[in-house]
């Protein structure tokens, strides 16, 4: 599912037009980046976490040419599913 299909779905089950359901997805995901921004997690309870991580920095290599390379640390966003999330996916 791409975000355009995210907005139809949104607007078909909660009765929005597609201009609406597209405001609502926006501003879900534009809240959801910036708490993860400033640092701090979000938990949608039966759905899941989102959160921030620390990426240690390594050494890695170049598949191609085999040389070793210097990775840099880095934080990376982190998504942890919820319990009823978990149970109907697996």
């Amino acid at each position: 599912m791409n975000k355009g299909q995210l907005i139809d779905k949104v607007a078909s089950d909660a009765a929005l037009t597609k201009a609406q359901a597209g405001i609502a997805v926006n501003a879900f995901m534009d809240a959801v980046r910036d708490a993860l921004q400033s640092g701090d997690k979000v938990t949608l309870v039966g759905f899941g976490t989102f959160s921030v991580g620390k990426r240690s920095a390594r050494t890695a290599r170049n598949p191609k040419t085999g040389a070793s390379i210097q990775v840099e640390a880095k934080k990376v966003v982190k998504f942890k599913a919820g319990k009823e999330l978990d149970e109907v996916v697996g």
